[in-house]
Formats: structure tokens, C-alpha cells, sequence
């Protein structure tokens, strides 16, 4: 595999893709009515400790703006459920490949009540879109069960012998991890195959994002989603595993949205119209269960060019948002209130 320019291989990198793989291994090995409980009390011990303090209020102040019904320590103790389930996944992600077997799958896996998106996976390419809530890599297992491979477009480690294990392991798993760098080259060759590929797309996309409302706050996003649905007319199926059942660990799939060629067709921006569009299904995702929800992510990171100097809402973003057929104006009244800069003192 060649390196990127930012990559070098260190001497103790082995050492430490060994040790995680060891760590894996023994996690794997206990029963989950042991490992479970410990490791969701050691990730809620850490998310209430100093060395997580600044963390944890950014994560309280984000889901306060969220969910504004909720007080303080309703909040506090969302987030401090956020750092419990980035604990459960360390256990989740060492499910030995066994357990991703067809006829494994119906034992913790619930498919979705959607006839529709399986119809749209069964029956040609598909983007698929989820987010940091729940299992994502669950999706891989159920997709599985369809006969499918998953294609999911994954940021490469700079640990490259760590990078070797997780890539092998979930392969193993029926996942196959697709560098981001390369994706450009490889994704639409596995589209016009017909196979699925997935985007984790909640994350913070920089300056050169879309704009999007998420949860009535502006969010850099993703344009290679909307993008690739556009270039080969597929559909996009948004949605995620949530945990319904701690020990023995079942998921339900949740299909949230499922986005078709026709429904952007005859949109003034469909790329916007897109892009809001699958940010919305994962809000709708995170509200199904927003105590699985990673809320110590950056998701608002980057802030619109208005936004950067100084300046309120353009009446041509105002435009735009009015144009999606969801917005409300107490939505847009909390868009406008969000990016608008304080007033300076006099």
C-alpha cells in the first residue's frame, strides 16, 4: 500500500496494532453479561473525570442547543450516555466474524420495516448514508444477510499496521473499507457494478462542504453524497442500527429516509436539496435515540463565510432554506439566531 504524504512508518506502530488486536481478542472472549456493564461504566467514569471536562461541556452545550426542552443535568447525563456507548463499541466491534454469518444474523440483528429501501438496495446501486448513533458497521452484518457487499468509504489510519488489521478484520466481517483518498477512482467503478457503497457523513466537512441545516444549526456536509446519486441517478437510503436490547446485544435497523432520483429531478439546487435532505434523516435517526448519539464530535465545527466575517444570514441562504419543503419558520428563525454574530459593546 503506498503511503500518503502525511504517513510514515514508525517502529512502534506493530506494537500497538498488536496490542489493540490482544485487547480485542480478550473483549471478545467475555460474556457480554460481564463486558458489557464494566466497559459502559468505564466509558461513563471517563466522561465525568477532569481529564474530559472540556469534552463533556462541549458535548452538553451541543445537545442543549438540540434538544432545548432539556435542562442541565438532563444534558449532562446525555452526553456522559454518549461516552457509555463509545465504551459498548469497543465490545461491539470484536463480534468474532461468526456472528456476521447468514444464519447468525436474525440471532441480534432486526431488519427493517421497510419494504421499500430493501426493494431500492435489492434492485440496483445505492448510496447508503448513516451516522455516529448506534452500531454503524451493523448495517455491514445485515446487508450481509441480502447477499450484499458493503463498500464503506473509511479515512485510512496513520498506524498503518493498525490500518492492515482493522481492514482485514472487517473484511472478514463482509465490510470492505474504501480509502476516502481514493474514493473518487473506486466508487462509481463499484456503483455501476451495482453494489452498495456507505458514507459515515455526519462529520464535519470543512470549508468546502455544504451548508445544511442539522438540528437548526448550519453544518458543513458532504457533497460527494449527493454528487455520486446525481452522476449515476441511484437512490440514497439513509439510516443506522440502534441498540434495543443490552445483554444479549440486539440491534433494530432503522431506515430514516429513502432519497430517489425523481425527488431531486426538478429542484432549483439539487445537490443542496440532497444534502439537506440526508442530514435531516439523520437528525431524524439521532432522535430515535439520541443517548446513542456520539455527541463529543464536532459536528458544527466549520461555520458558513457569512458566518466567519462577522455578518448575519444572506437573504440568498435565507432563499435557499426556505426552499426545502420541511422548513419551518421557527426552524429558520433558529438557523438565523444560531449564525447570527453577537452585538458588539458599545
Amino acid at each position: 500500500m503506498a503511503l500518503r504524504p502525511d504517513q510514515r512508518r514508525r517502529p512502534a506502530d506493530p506494537l500497538v496494532a498488536l496490542a489493540v488486536a490482544g485487547a480485542s481478542a480478550a473483549v471478545g472472549a467475555l460474556p457480554q453479561r460481564v463486558a458489557r456493564p464494566a466497559l459502559g461504566s468505564a466509558g461513563a467514569l471517563y466522561a465525568r473525570s477532569p481529564l474530559n471536562r472540556a469534552r463533556l461541556a462541549r458535548a452538553v452545550e451541543q445537545i442543549r442547543w438540540c434538544f432545548p426542552d432539556l435542562d442541565e443535568a438532563d444534558a449532562r447525563g446525555l452526553a456522559v450516555a454518549s461516552w457509555r456507548r463509545l465504551a459498548l463499541l469497543a465490545e461491539e466491534l470484536s463480534f468474532p466474524p461468526a456472528r456476521y454469518r447468514h444464519h447468525r444474523w436474525p440471532d441480534w440483528i432486526e431488519p427493517p420495516d421497510a419494504p421499500q429501501a430493501v426493494a431500492a438496495i435489492l434492485d440496483g446501486p445505492t448510496v447508503l448514508v448513516t451516522g455516529h448513533c448506534g452500531n454503524w458497521e451493523v448495517m455491514g452484518a445485515w446487508l450481509g444477510s441480502l447477499g450484499l457487499p458493503l463498500h464503506a468509504v473509511y479515512r485510512p489510519l496513520d498506524n498503518l499496521a493498525l490500518d492492515r488489521w482493522i481492514r482485514r478484520t472487517r473484511l472478514r466481517k463482509g465490510i470492505d473499507l474504501v480509502d476516502k483518498f481514493g474514493a473518487g477512482a473506486s466508487l462509481p467503478a463499484l456503483l455501476e457494478r451495482g453494489e452498495p457503497v456507505a458514507f459515515t457523513a455526519d462529520q464535519d466537512a470543512g470549508r468546502a462542504g455544504v451548508f445544511v441545516p442539522f438540528f437548526d444549526r448550519l453544518a458543513s456536509s458532504y457533497k460527494a453524497v449527493g454528487l455520486l446519486a446525481m452522476q449515476h441517478d441511484t437512490p440514497i437510503v439513509c439510516g443506522g442500527a440502534i441498540c434495543v436490547r443490552e445483554a444479549p446485544v440486539r440491534f433494530r435497523v432503522v431506515v430514516s429516509d429513502v432519497i430517489r432520483p425523481d425527488d431531486w429531478a426538478d429542484r432549483p439546487d439539487p445537490l443542496y436539496y440532497i444534502t439537506a435532505r440526508w442530514r435531516r434523516a439523520i437528525e431524524s435517526l439521532v432522535r430515535q435515540a439520541p443517548e446513542q448519539f456520539l455527541w463529543m464530535q464536532r459536528y458544527w465545527r466549520r461555520r458558513p463565510p457569512f458566518e466567519r466575517r462577522g455578518e448575519p444570514l444572506p437573504a440568498s441562504w435565507r432563499d435557499r432554506l426556505e426552499s426545502l419543503p420541511w422548513m419551518t419558520p421557527e426552524s429558520l428563525a433558529r438557523i438565523e439566531r444560531s449564525c447570527t454574530p453577537p452585538a458588539r459593546p458599545r
